[in-house]
């Protein structure tokens, strides 16, 4: 079945099946009963130091795409991410539909990890090959 990308402030649509938030960060001041997701995965958002690093924090010059989606790809094949994005993986080959939830003000989806992660997990083969070259 299919893999959505939407922000976690988008409304939530029939045809979501599983709504993952995938921040590494959960939004800030928004109450547990207004969440829009059904799980968060923070293990799958950028780390704190790439997440850092994308925005030009702490001294360092903000990362253009390829850079940061280089890092991204590294980050997902460690042992926890990878194994989850498998998991993901099958269920959305056994048919399970599944939405990945960004930050609300991530407007650029070609320009956000939830599309590296979309591909990840639509092609879960990836994650053994030497170098991602997804970009």
């Amino acid at each position: 079945m299919p893999v959505y990308t939407k922000r976690w402030c988008d409304a939530r649509s029939s045809k979501d099946g599983w709504r993952i938030l995938i921040c590494r960060y959960r939004p800030r001041a928004l109450l547990k009963k207004d969440e829009t997701w059904d799980i968060w995965y923070n293990q799958l958002g950028p780390s704190k130091e790439l997440h850092a690093h994308a925005y030009g924090k702490f001294g360092h010059q903000p990362l253009n795409w390829d850079s940061y989606a280089k890092r991204y790809f590294r980050e997902m094949k460690k042992k926890d991410s990878r194994d989850l994005i498998m998991s993901l993986a099958k269920l959305a080959a056994a048919g399970e539909t599944i939405t990945l939830l960004c930050s609300s003000a991530c407007t650029e989806e070609n320009k956000c990890h939830r599309s590296l992660l979309k591909k990840l997990i639509e092609n879960p083969q990836l994650l053994s090959e030497k170098k991602l070259d997804l970009i």
